[in-house]
Protein backbone atom coordinates (compact mmCIF):
# COMPACT_ATOMS: atom_id res chain seq x y z
CA UNK A 1 0.00 0.00 0.00
CA UNK A 2 1.37 3.76 -0.67
CA UNK A 3 1.50 6.07 2.21
CA UNK A 4 2.55 9.52 2.12
CA UNK A 5 5.93 10.02 3.71
CA UNK A 6 5.58 9.02 6.86
CA UNK A 7 7.32 8.66 9.96
CA UNK A 8 9.13 4.90 10.85
CA UNK A 9 6.90 4.43 13.61
CA UNK A 10 3.77 4.60 11.14
CA UNK A 11 5.65 2.38 8.85
CA UNK A 12 6.72 -0.41 11.20
CA UNK A 13 2.72 -0.50 12.50
CA UNK A 14 1.68 -1.35 8.81
CA UNK A 15 4.15 -3.83 8.12
CA UNK A 16 2.89 -5.76 11.22
CA UNK A 17 -0.72 -5.74 10.37
CA UNK A 18 -1.38 -8.98 7.36
CA UNK A 19 -3.66 -8.18 4.91
CA UNK A 20 -4.05 -4.47 5.17
CA UNK A 21 -7.44 -3.42 4.48
CA UNK A 22 -9.00 -0.19 4.33
CA UNK A 23 -12.83 0.04 4.77
CA UNK A 24 -14.10 3.25 2.71
CA UNK A 25 -17.25 5.14 2.88
CA UNK A 26 -19.12 4.27 -0.60
CA UNK A 27 -22.55 4.89 1.10
CA UNK A 28 -25.00 6.97 2.52
CA UNK A 29 -25.16 5.69 6.24
CA UNK A 30 -27.28 6.97 9.78
CA UNK A 31 -25.96 6.37 13.17
CA UNK A 32 -25.88 7.95 16.62
CA UNK A 33 -22.50 9.66 16.80
CA UNK A 34 -19.73 10.19 13.96
CA UNK A 35 -16.27 11.05 14.93
CA UNK A 36 -14.53 13.29 12.15
CA UNK A 37 -10.44 11.75 12.79
CA UNK A 38 -9.32 8.46 13.50
CA UNK A 39 -6.32 9.53 15.99
CA UNK A 40 -5.99 9.10 19.57
CA UNK A 41 -8.59 11.83 20.50
CA UNK A 42 -11.13 9.95 18.14
CA UNK A 43 -10.69 6.48 19.21
CA UNK A 44 -10.25 6.76 22.45
CA UNK A 45 -13.75 9.18 22.66
CA UNK A 46 -15.44 6.17 20.58
CA UNK A 47 -14.12 3.50 23.25
CA UNK A 48 -15.40 5.69 26.19
CA UNK A 49 -18.57 5.75 24.31
CA UNK A 50 -19.13 2.24 23.81
CA UNK A 51 -17.93 1.16 27.42
CA UNK A 52 -20.36 3.82 28.50
CA UNK A 53 -23.08 3.09 26.75
CA UNK A 54 -22.69 0.16 24.49
CA UNK A 55 -25.85 0.46 22.73
CA UNK A 56 -24.55 3.43 21.16
CA UNK A 57 -23.66 3.13 17.27
CA UNK A 58 -20.83 4.96 16.37
CA UNK A 59 -18.78 5.80 13.21
CA UNK A 60 -15.24 6.96 12.79
CA UNK A 61 -14.28 8.91 9.60
CA UNK A 62 -10.90 9.33 8.68
CA UNK A 63 -9.20 11.16 5.64
CA UNK A 64 -6.36 9.07 5.19
CA UNK A 65 -4.99 6.01 7.38
CA UNK A 66 -5.88 6.02 10.91
CA UNK A 67 -2.37 7.01 12.59
CA UNK A 68 -1.08 8.90 9.65
CA UNK A 69 -1.76 12.25 11.21
CA UNK A 70 0.04 13.76 14.24
CA UNK A 71 -0.80 10.18 16.07
CA UNK A 72 1.37 8.36 14.25
CA UNK A 73 4.13 10.56 13.96
CA UNK A 74 5.12 12.34 17.27
CA UNK A 75 7.84 11.93 19.41
CA UNK A 76 5.68 8.53 21.05
CA UNK A 77 6.38 10.65 24.79
CA UNK A 78 4.15 10.23 27.77
CA UNK A 79 4.38 13.52 29.40
CA UNK A 80 1.65 14.62 31.77
CA UNK A 81 0.47 17.98 32.39
CA UNK A 82 2.34 18.84 35.58
CA UNK A 83 4.76 20.62 34.48
CA UNK A 84 2.21 23.46 33.17
CA UNK A 85 0.20 23.42 36.62
CA UNK A 86 1.53 27.00 37.26
CA UNK A 87 0.21 28.13 34.35
CA UNK A 88 -2.76 26.13 34.05
CA UNK A 89 -3.78 27.23 37.62
CA UNK A 90 -3.73 30.79 36.15
CA UNK A 91 -6.11 30.51 33.51
CA UNK A 92 -8.78 27.46 34.87
CA UNK A 93 -7.98 27.77 38.38
CA UNK A 94 -6.60 25.47 41.32
CA UNK A 95 -9.28 22.46 41.03
CA UNK A 96 -9.28 22.23 37.17
CA UNK A 97 -5.56 22.48 37.26
CA UNK A 98 -5.33 19.67 39.96
CA UNK A 99 -7.32 17.82 37.62
CA UNK A 100 -5.81 17.51 34.67
CA UNK A 101 -2.57 16.85 36.42
CA UNK A 102 -3.85 13.72 38.52
CA UNK A 103 -6.18 12.45 35.24
CA UNK A 104 -2.85 13.07 32.86
CA UNK A 105 -0.49 11.24 35.25
CA UNK A 106 -2.84 8.73 35.98
CA UNK A 107 -3.10 8.23 32.11
CA UNK A 108 0.21 6.49 32.04
CA UNK A 109 -1.27 3.09 33.73
CA UNK A 110 -4.27 3.20 32.15
CA UNK A 111 -3.41 3.30 28.72
CA UNK A 112 -0.64 0.25 29.95
CA UNK A 113 -3.78 -1.50 31.21
CA UNK A 114 -5.86 -0.96 28.26
CA UNK A 115 -2.99 -2.08 25.94
CA UNK A 116 -2.51 -5.27 28.24
CA UNK A 117 -6.24 -5.74 28.21
CA UNK A 118 -7.14 -5.64 24.31
CA UNK A 119 -3.64 -7.20 23.10
CA UNK A 120 -2.13 -4.44 21.83
CA UNK A 121 1.80 -4.45 21.74
CA UNK A 122 2.47 -0.51 21.65
CA UNK A 123 5.95 -1.15 23.63
CA UNK A 124 5.08 1.18 25.83
CA UNK A 125 7.87 1.50 28.69
CA UNK A 126 6.97 3.64 31.91
CA UNK A 127 10.10 4.48 33.03
CA UNK A 128 9.33 7.83 34.03
CA UNK A 129 10.38 11.45 32.15
CA UNK A 130 13.37 13.66 33.26
CA UNK A 131 13.32 17.15 32.57
CA UNK A 132 17.56 18.36 32.56
CA UNK A 133 19.32 21.22 32.68
CA UNK A 134 22.26 22.34 29.75
CA UNK A 135 23.22 25.48 31.54
CA UNK A 136 23.41 27.48 34.07
CA UNK A 137 20.65 29.38 34.02
CA UNK A 138 18.07 26.57 33.57
CA UNK A 139 19.54 25.23 36.86
CA UNK A 140 16.77 25.09 39.61
CA UNK A 141 13.64 25.60 37.19
CA UNK A 142 11.54 23.30 38.56
CA UNK A 143 11.75 24.83 42.44
CA UNK A 144 8.88 27.28 42.33
CA UNK A 145 6.94 24.71 40.59
CA UNK A 146 7.80 21.73 43.33
CA UNK A 147 6.65 24.32 46.03
CA UNK A 148 3.16 24.75 44.27
CA UNK A 149 2.62 21.01 43.59
CA UNK A 150 3.84 20.23 46.97
CA UNK A 151 1.25 22.41 48.96
CA UNK A 152 -1.65 20.85 47.59
CA UNK A 153 -0.29 17.41 47.82
CA UNK A 154 0.43 16.28 44.35
CA UNK A 155 3.92 16.64 43.44
CA UNK A 156 5.87 13.84 41.45
CA UNK A 157 8.63 15.68 41.03
CA UNK A 158 12.36 15.32 42.43
CA UNK A 159 15.56 16.67 41.89
CA UNK A 160 18.40 14.89 41.18
CA UNK A 161 22.30 15.40 42.11
CA UNK A 162 24.37 16.15 39.19
CA UNK A 163 25.89 12.78 39.29
CA UNK A 164 22.49 10.77 38.71
CA UNK A 165 21.01 13.33 36.22
CA UNK A 166 24.36 12.90 33.71
CA UNK A 167 23.75 8.90 34.83
CA UNK A 168 20.49 8.86 33.83
CA UNK A 169 20.82 10.77 30.21
CA UNK A 170 24.05 9.06 29.26
CA UNK A 171 25.42 12.91 28.70
CA UNK A 172 27.64 15.11 29.97
CA UNK A 173 25.65 18.11 28.74
CA UNK A 174 23.23 17.92 31.50
CA UNK A 175 24.20 19.54 35.05
CA UNK A 176 20.83 19.53 36.33
CA UNK A 177 17.56 17.79 36.96
CA UNK A 178 14.28 16.90 37.98
CA UNK A 179 12.48 13.04 37.51
CA UNK A 180 8.89 12.29 38.13
CA UNK A 181 7.58 8.56 37.53
CA UNK A 182 4.56 9.41 35.95
CA UNK A 183 5.77 9.01 32.06
CA UNK A 184 7.75 7.04 29.39
CA UNK A 185 7.58 6.08 26.08
CA UNK A 186 5.73 4.22 23.41
CA UNK A 187 5.34 3.56 19.54
CA UNK A 188 2.51 6.15 19.20
CA UNK A 189 1.60 4.23 15.05
CA UNK A 190 1.09 0.93 17.30
CA UNK A 191 -1.09 1.64 19.57
CA UNK A 192 -3.20 4.43 17.23
CA UNK A 193 -3.32 0.92 14.88
CA UNK A 194 -3.91 -0.97 17.89
CA UNK A 195 -6.72 1.32 19.00
CA UNK A 196 -8.19 1.35 15.50
CA UNK A 197 -8.60 -3.01 15.99
CA UNK A 198 -9.94 -2.92 19.26
CA UNK A 199 -12.58 -0.17 18.49
CA UNK A 200 -13.86 -2.13 15.47
CA UNK A 201 -14.00 -5.71 17.91
CA UNK A 202 -16.21 -3.18 19.77
CA UNK A 203 -18.87 -2.70 17.12
CA UNK A 204 -17.18 0.37 16.10
CA UNK A 205 -17.65 1.49 12.15
CA UNK A 206 -14.26 3.31 10.58
CA UNK A 207 -13.92 4.58 7.67
CA UNK A 208 -10.66 5.36 5.94
CA UNK A 209 -9.60 7.19 3.01
CA UNK A 210 -13.02 9.17 3.93
CA UNK A 211 -12.40 12.59 3.90
CA UNK A 212 -15.21 14.90 5.33
CA UNK A 213 -16.23 18.00 3.28
CA UNK A 214 -18.96 19.50 5.33
CA UNK A 215 -21.68 19.28 7.28
CA UNK A 216 -24.96 21.04 7.89
CA UNK A 217 -28.21 20.51 10.19
CA UNK A 218 -29.02 20.80 14.15
CA UNK A 219 -30.80 17.95 15.56
CA UNK A 220 -30.16 15.81 12.72
CA UNK A 221 -26.84 16.55 10.94
CA UNK A 222 -25.58 15.39 7.61
CA UNK A 223 -21.98 15.00 7.24
CA UNK A 224 -20.77 14.85 3.54
CA UNK A 225 -17.91 13.22 2.67
CA UNK A 226 -15.72 12.52 -1.14
CA UNK A 227 -18.04 9.68 -1.20
CA UNK A 228 -20.75 9.02 0.75
CA UNK A 229 -22.92 11.00 3.37
CA UNK A 230 -23.31 10.30 7.13
CA UNK A 231 -26.92 11.58 8.99
CA UNK A 232 -25.88 11.55 13.03
CA UNK A 233 -27.64 12.81 16.06
CA UNK A 234 -24.06 14.28 18.00
CA UNK A 235 -21.05 15.31 15.48
CA UNK A 236 -17.18 15.01 17.03
CA UNK A 237 -14.65 16.81 15.46
CA UNK A 238 -11.32 15.20 16.77
CA UNK A 239 -8.89 16.18 13.61
CA UNK A 240 -5.89 18.20 15.77
CA UNK A 241 -4.44 20.47 13.66
CA UNK A 242 -6.48 19.96 10.48
CA UNK A 243 -9.51 21.57 12.89
CA UNK A 244 -10.37 25.11 11.52
CA UNK A 245 -10.81 23.61 7.87
CA UNK A 246 -13.81 22.32 9.57
CA UNK A 247 -14.80 24.84 11.89
CA UNK A 248 -13.43 28.08 10.82
CA UNK A 249 -14.31 29.80 14.33
CA UNK A 250 -11.40 28.30 15.76
CA UNK A 251 -8.96 29.78 13.30
CA UNK A 252 -7.25 32.13 15.40
CA UNK A 253 -7.37 29.74 18.40
CA UNK A 254 -4.19 28.00 17.65
CA UNK A 255 -1.06 28.60 15.79
CA UNK A 256 0.20 25.66 14.06
CA UNK A 257 4.05 24.91 14.42
CA UNK A 258 6.33 21.89 13.36
CA UNK A 259 7.97 19.02 16.02
CA UNK A 260 10.75 17.62 14.23
CA UNK A 261 12.54 14.16 14.72
CA UNK A 262 15.63 12.09 13.48
CA UNK A 263 16.02 8.31 14.34
CA UNK A 264 19.07 6.57 14.64
CA UNK A 265 20.37 3.21 12.93
CA UNK A 266 19.54 0.30 15.84
CA UNK A 267 22.81 0.82 18.31
CA UNK A 268 21.94 -1.65 21.12
CA UNK A 269 25.43 -2.28 22.23
CA UNK A 270 26.05 1.85 22.17
CA UNK A 271 22.84 2.13 24.26
CA UNK A 272 23.52 -0.45 26.86
CA UNK A 273 26.63 1.62 27.65
CA UNK A 274 24.99 4.98 27.77
CA UNK A 275 22.84 3.60 30.42
CA UNK A 276 19.50 4.14 28.01
CA UNK A 277 17.82 0.84 27.42
CA UNK A 278 15.14 1.65 29.34
CA UNK A 279 11.86 3.92 28.56
CA UNK A 280 12.54 7.31 29.92
CA UNK A 281 11.91 10.30 28.36
CA UNK A 282 14.74 12.86 28.88
CA UNK A 283 13.97 16.75 27.62
CA UNK A 284 16.23 19.68 28.27
CA UNK A 285 15.07 22.83 29.61
CA UNK A 286 14.70 24.91 26.82
CA UNK A 287 11.58 26.41 25.89
CA UNK A 288 11.60 24.97 22.55
CA UNK A 289 12.67 21.66 24.02
CA UNK A 290 14.36 18.87 23.02
CA UNK A 291 13.15 15.77 23.83
CA UNK A 292 15.11 12.23 23.62
CA UNK A 293 14.11 9.06 24.07
CA UNK A 294 15.25 5.01 23.21
CA UNK A 295 13.32 2.37 21.19
CA UNK A 296 13.42 -1.25 22.64
CA UNK A 297 15.57 -2.51 19.64
CA UNK A 298 17.90 0.17 20.49
CA UNK A 299 17.30 2.97 17.96
CA UNK A 300 17.54 6.95 19.49
CA UNK A 301 15.44 9.52 19.14
CA UNK A 302 16.21 13.27 18.94
CA UNK A 303 13.14 15.85 18.20
CA UNK A 304 12.53 19.78 18.81
CA UNK A 305 9.53 21.39 18.64
CA UNK A 306 9.28 25.32 17.66
CA UNK A 307 10.30 24.96 14.34
CA UNK A 308 8.20 26.05 11.52
CA UNK A 309 5.39 28.40 12.22
CA UNK A 310 2.56 27.80 9.32
CA UNK A 311 0.76 31.23 8.02
CA UNK A 312 -2.97 30.92 8.39
CA UNK A 313 -2.71 27.72 10.11
CA UNK A 314 -2.41 25.81 6.99
CA UNK A 315 -1.43 22.57 7.17
CA UNK A 316 1.73 22.84 4.84
CA UNK A 317 3.57 20.25 2.74
CA UNK A 318 6.31 20.80 4.86
CA UNK A 319 4.49 18.92 7.58
CA UNK A 320 4.56 15.78 5.69
CA UNK A 321 8.13 15.57 4.47
CA UNK A 322 11.71 15.27 6.04
CA UNK A 323 12.18 17.80 8.70
CA UNK A 324 13.68 21.10 7.73
CA UNK A 325 16.00 21.30 10.51
CA UNK A 326 17.22 18.02 10.45
CA UNK A 327 21.29 19.58 10.44
CA UNK A 328 20.30 20.98 13.55
CA UNK A 329 19.05 17.82 14.66
CA UNK A 330 22.41 15.93 14.05
CA UNK A 331 24.19 18.99 15.61
CA UNK A 332 22.07 18.75 18.64
CA UNK A 333 22.62 14.86 18.52
CA UNK A 334 26.49 15.23 18.75
CA UNK A 335 26.19 17.94 21.60
CA UNK A 336 24.45 15.48 23.77
CA UNK A 337 26.38 12.31 22.52
CA UNK A 338 29.57 13.24 21.27
CA UNK A 339 30.55 9.47 21.60
CA UNK A 340 28.05 8.51 19.21
CA UNK A 341 29.23 11.03 16.59
CA UNK A 342 29.46 8.80 13.81
CA UNK A 343 26.40 6.60 14.44
CA UNK A 344 23.71 6.93 11.02
CA UNK A 345 20.95 8.64 11.05
CA UNK A 346 18.08 6.84 9.07
CA UNK A 347 15.56 9.11 9.23
CA UNK A 348 14.16 12.66 9.94
CA UNK A 349 10.51 13.73 9.82
CA UNK A 350 8.17 16.45 11.51
CA UNK A 351 4.58 16.93 11.84
CA UNK A 352 1.99 19.87 12.83
CA UNK A 353 1.25 20.42 16.49
CA UNK A 354 -0.99 22.72 17.33
CA UNK A 355 -0.33 24.78 20.18
CA UNK A 356 -3.03 27.01 22.14
CA UNK A 357 -2.56 30.88 23.74
CA UNK A 358 -2.95 29.29 27.05
CA UNK A 359 -0.33 26.56 26.48
CA UNK A 360 -2.99 23.83 27.40
CA UNK A 361 -6.21 22.03 25.26
CA UNK A 362 -9.72 22.75 25.28
CA UNK A 363 -12.92 21.35 24.65
CA UNK A 364 -16.22 22.94 23.51
CA UNK A 365 -19.69 22.65 21.29
CA UNK A 366 -19.90 25.07 18.40
CA UNK A 367 -21.20 28.12 18.92
CA UNK A 368 -24.48 27.44 17.13
CA UNK A 369 -24.94 23.83 17.68
CA UNK A 370 -24.66 22.02 21.10
CA UNK A 371 -25.01 18.63 19.21
CA UNK A 372 -21.48 19.22 17.84
CA UNK A 373 -18.02 19.32 19.59
CA UNK A 374 -15.01 18.94 19.21
CA UNK A 375 -11.15 19.35 21.03
CA UNK A 376 -8.49 21.13 20.01
CA UNK A 377 -5.02 22.06 21.14
CA UNK A 378 -2.76 19.85 22.94
CA UNK A 379 0.01 22.07 22.58
CA UNK A 380 2.85 19.12 22.21
CA UNK A 381 1.71 17.18 25.36
CA UNK A 382 -0.91 14.70 23.36
CA UNK A 383 -0.22 11.49 23.82
CA UNK A 384 -1.71 11.41 27.80
CA UNK A 385 -4.02 14.47 27.50
CA UNK A 386 -5.68 12.75 24.30
CA UNK A 387 -6.73 9.99 27.06
CA UNK A 388 -7.90 12.66 28.98
CA UNK A 389 -9.89 13.56 25.75
CA UNK A 390 -11.67 10.78 25.06
CA UNK A 391 -13.30 10.86 28.66
CA UNK A 392 -14.24 14.85 28.79
CA UNK A 393 -15.99 14.07 24.54
CA UNK A 394 -17.37 10.69 25.43
CA UNK A 395 -19.08 12.82 28.49
CA UNK A 396 -20.12 15.80 26.57
CA UNK A 397 -21.64 13.60 23.51
CA UNK A 398 -23.45 11.91 25.89
CA UNK A 399 -24.70 15.02 27.82
CA UNK A 400 -22.84 13.87 31.10
CA UNK A 401 -23.01 16.57 34.06
CA UNK A 402 -20.00 15.50 35.84
CA UNK A 403 -16.26 17.31 37.05
CA UNK A 404 -14.87 17.67 33.36
CA UNK A 405 -18.11 19.19 31.46
CA UNK A 406 -18.58 21.82 34.36
CA UNK A 407 -14.85 22.68 34.37
CA UNK A 408 -13.25 25.45 32.41
CA UNK A 409 -11.62 23.11 30.03
CA UNK A 410 -14.79 22.92 28.31
CA UNK A 411 -15.69 26.02 27.73
CA UNK A 412 -13.86 26.54 24.37
CA UNK A 413 -10.43 28.57 23.60
CA UNK A 414 -9.99 31.19 26.39
CA UNK A 415 -7.48 33.00 24.75
CA UNK A 416 -6.84 33.65 21.17
CA UNK A 417 -4.51 34.89 18.72
CA UNK A 418 -4.74 37.86 16.69
CA UNK A 419 -5.50 38.32 13.10
CA UNK A 420 -3.43 37.38 10.35
CA UNK A 421 -0.49 38.49 9.39
CA UNK A 422 0.13 39.75 12.97
CA UNK A 423 0.01 36.33 14.14
CA UNK A 424 2.83 35.01 12.21
CA UNK A 425 4.95 37.90 12.21
CA UNK A 426 4.81 37.83 16.15
CA UNK A 427 5.28 34.16 15.60
CA UNK A 428 8.38 34.91 13.93
CA UNK A 429 9.76 37.90 15.86
CA UNK A 430 9.09 35.74 19.31
CA UNK A 431 10.84 32.90 17.82
CA UNK A 432 13.75 33.73 16.65
CA UNK A 433 14.55 35.99 20.16
CA UNK A 434 14.24 32.47 21.82
CA UNK A 435 16.37 31.43 19.45
CA UNK A 436 18.89 33.81 19.98
CA UNK A 437 18.09 33.25 23.78
CA UNK A 438 18.84 29.96 23.80
CA UNK A 439 22.12 29.88 22.10
CA UNK A 440 23.28 32.84 24.25
CA UNK A 441 22.53 30.29 27.60
CA UNK A 442 24.20 27.64 25.81
CA UNK A 443 27.32 29.40 25.93
CA UNK A 444 27.14 30.99 29.30
CA UNK A 445 25.83 34.34 28.04
CA UNK A 446 23.60 36.65 29.18
CA UNK A 447 20.64 37.09 27.04
CA UNK A 448 19.89 40.50 25.36
CA UNK A 449 17.20 41.68 27.53
CA UNK A 450 14.58 42.41 24.95
CA UNK A 451 15.37 38.59 23.74
CA UNK A 452 14.47 37.55 27.70
CA UNK A 453 11.07 39.71 27.48
CA UNK A 454 9.64 38.09 23.82
CA UNK A 455 10.88 34.90 25.16
CA UNK A 456 8.45 35.60 27.66
CA UNK A 457 5.55 35.94 25.35
CA UNK A 458 6.37 32.31 24.08
CA UNK A 459 5.58 30.16 26.76
CA UNK A 460 2.29 28.98 25.44
CA UNK A 461 3.93 27.49 22.68
CA UNK A 462 6.83 25.78 24.61
CA UNK A 463 6.41 22.67 26.60
CA UNK A 464 7.51 23.76 29.62
CA UNK A 465 5.80 27.14 30.78
CA UNK A 466 8.79 27.91 33.57
CA UNK A 467 12.06 29.88 33.65
CA UNK A 468 14.03 31.26 36.50
CA UNK A 469 12.49 34.47 37.85
CA UNK A 470 16.53 36.02 37.94
CA UNK A 471 16.64 34.80 33.91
Amino acid sequence: MEYHYQSPWFIEALQKEDNLKVNQLDLNLNTDICIIGGGFTGLWTAIKIKEKNPSKNIVIIEKDLCGSGASGRNGGCMIPQSTKFQGIKKIVGLDDAKKIVIATENAVNNIKDYCAKNNIDAQIRDDGVLYGATNKFHKGAFESLIKDLNEIQINSWERLSKEKVQHLTGSKKFIDGYYSRFGGSLQPALLVRGLKKSAESKGIKIYEKSAALSYSGKKEIIVKTNKGSINCKKLIVAMNAWTPSLLPFLSRSVILVSSDMIITEPIKNEVQNLGLNNGLVILDSNLFTHYCRTTPDGKIILGKGGNTFSFGNRVINSFDGPSTIEKFLKNSFKRFYPSLENVKITKSWNGPSERTKTGFPFFGYHPNNKNISYAFGYSGNGVLTCFVGGEILSSMALEEENEWTKSNFCKGPLKMFPPEPFRWLGAMIIRNAVRRKEKNQEIGKNPLWIDKQLAKLAVSVGRVDFEKKKN
